[in-house]
This record gives structure tokens, sequence and C-alpha cells, in this order.
């Protein structure tokens, strides 16, 4: 079957496996073959969830002494497992690739970087980033960084800085997609201010559903609708849920709220009420958050989601473009400007 051809392909923004490699295997890539692990995440597991692309992310913390050569190293934990099973993943860098990698029955691997602490500052190192096939970079993580203000952060800048600007422009010149999860409001906006292409929010809920700091604001979500972009609902309970995140709040004492697949579908069904149907999809953070909802608890459960929709009387067409038609529109918007940065053949 073709991407074109599959009821709910989902390409989800973002994945921690090759983090999750590094801090429970050593960095190895063998074994997620089989359903084994304790992981959220394996080929069986992505297959049953009708997976057919994956933004890998390739995450250091924000306080890494080196960042840049940790994001180097987690680039090659995610190299090494994409050949290590090449019958099932495939590296994908445009969207040419990812239907490529679909039409030959594989799972098109992205790679996205998660916060500017991993270029150091440095635009040589972006520039490298994209060359090794590197489609996104969040501006920021959990804390602040020179440039930008984080949702978590102290917000000492007030948004985007000149040099945040400077290194937006330089994303966008090269074909990286810009993204905008964990930034703080003021720097989301600042963003759009100056965006020239689509940018992505890869792992994101919505702040009028539940009003954590990780989630976007209905202003910005409306304004994706202009700027093309795609607000990836992400499963996170302290971001979906109100209830979990007090509880959490207030010491997670005693047992959690339950959080449904149904919380989730009210972040994605606000979301295309604001952004526009063409401006949603999904970023489960999967092996990113210890816990999950029980009837999403790790990548098999996509179609749990699906039925879930479907109850709610969506269309086919809204399906496709929520699992992963929006977020391969926005791909094939910058394809060009990244194939010529990263020489792709």
């Amino acid at each position: 079957m073709t991407f074109d051809t599959l009821p709910f392909p989902v390409i989800d923004g973002h994945n921690d496996l090759p983090w999750e490699r590094r801090d429970t295997h050593g960095s190895g890539v063998d074994g997620i073959d089989s359903e084994e692990g304790s992981l959220h995440t394996d080929l069986p597991k992505l297959r049953a969830g009708g997976v057919v692309g994956q933004f890998w992310s390739v995450f250091v913390p924000a306080d890494d002494p080196d960042p840049v050569r940790t994001t180097l190293q987690q680039i090659d934990v995610a190299h090494r497992l994409i050949e290590r099973y090449p019958e099932s993943l495939a590296l994908a860098r445009t969207a040419a690739e990812v239907r490529a990698a679909v039409d030959s029955g594989r799972i098109a691997s992205l790679l996205g970087a998660e916060g500017g602490h991993s270029i150091g500052d440095d635009l040589a190192v972006l520039r490298d980033l994209a060359r090794l096939g590197v489609r996104y970079m969040t501006l920021t993580h959990n804390d602040d960084t020179a440039w930008a203000d984080s949702a978590t952060g102290s917000h000492p800048h007030g948004g985007l800085t000149d040099r945040g600007r400077e290194i937006v422009a330089e994303m966008e010149r090269i074909g990286m997609l810009v993204d905008l999860s964990h930034t703080a409001p003021a720097t989301m906006r600042d963003t759009l201010d100056v965006a020239t292409q689509p940018v992505v929010f890869s792992h994101s809920s919505t702040i009028a559903v539940n009003d954590h700091p990780r989630n976007v604001p209905d202003d910005v979500l409306a304004r994706l609708a202009d700027n093309g972009g795609v607000v990836m609902i992400t499963f996170v309970p302290k971001f979906v849920s109100a209830a979990w995140a007090g509880w959490e709040d207030a010491g997670s004492v005693g047992e959690p709220p339950l959080v449904t697949v149904s919380d989730v579908a009210d972040h994605v069904e606000h979301a295309r009420e604001v952004a526009g149907a063409s401006h949603i999809g999904l970023g489960g953070d999967y092996d990113g958050t210890p816990v999950l909802p029980p009837d999403l608890r790790d990548v098999s459960r996509y179609p749990v989601l699906a039925a879930e929709l479907r109850r709610r009387g969506w269309g086919q067409e809204d399906m496709r473009a929520l699992a992963g038609g929006n977020v391969l529109r926005v791909l094939e918007a910058t394809d060009g400007r990244f194939a010529r940065t990263a020489h792709v053949r």
C-alpha cells in the first residue's frame, strides 16, 4: 500500500527511543525487533500502531557539559538503529523519501533535535546537523537558551532575541523546520512574526483544554492557518489532564487520576476547531515520559485514538490529515531548501 491509500498513516512527531537506548542499553540498538523489552517502542508495536513515519528525537539534556558532542552521539544511535533493521526502517529526510519508504513497506525514520543548546550557539553546527539528516530543531527544551525563552524557564528575554531570529532565519534558509514545542508563548509569537516557512510543534497540546505551560495558547493555534504549520498533539498525562497535573503538583499522593484516550481526543478536537483540520498532527512523546494514558500505553495504540475520533464523527479526510498528511505537506513545502543544504540525492 502507498501512503495515500492508508486509512490512518501515522507520522509521529516525537519519539525518544534513542535516548532510552542510551540510558538503558548503553546506546545499543539490538533487540527492538521483539516485544521483550519494557520500552514504549519496538518494531512489532510500531507495526501494530500503523506508524509509517517516525521523527526520532536526538535529544540531549540542557545541562549536558558538551551538548554538541552528545547530540552527535545521539544522531549516531539513530543512524545505527536504522541501519540495524534495514528491512523495517529507512532513513528519510524529505517527503519523497518518506513516501518511498512507505511504498517499500518500511517505516520512514526522520530525525529531530530537541533544544537549541544542541548547536552550541553555532550556525556551522546547525548546518552540520542538517547534513546529518536532522529535519527539525526545537528552539528550547526545559531551560531558556541564550537566545530564546522556554515554556518552563525564567523568561529572561521576553521571547526571541535578535540572535534567535538569526538562528530561525538560518533554519528556514536550509530547510530545517522550526519546532516551537517547549518554547514560551512569547517565543512562539515572536517566531511566527518572522517565520516565512511553516513551523511545527512536534509534541504539544492545547492550553484551552489544560492550562499547562507546555501547551499552546489559542491565539498561536489560530496563526498556524496563515503560517501553514502543524501542532502535533502529545499524550503526556500532565500536559493532557488538569487533574493529573494538579495531582503531580500536590506531590503525587495517592492514586493518580485516570487519563484516557478521550482526554487526548479533546485536545485534538480543540486544535482542529481553532487551527483547522489542515494544521494538526500527532506527537505522542513515547519513551520520553514515564507514564502515559493506559489506553495509549505504547506505540501500538494509535488505532485506539483513531477509533475514538471515528466515534466522534470524524471523516476519513480529516483522519488522514491528522495522522500524517499534514506534516508530510510541511515537509514537502520545505524539501527543496533542505535537499540543497543536506546534499540529498
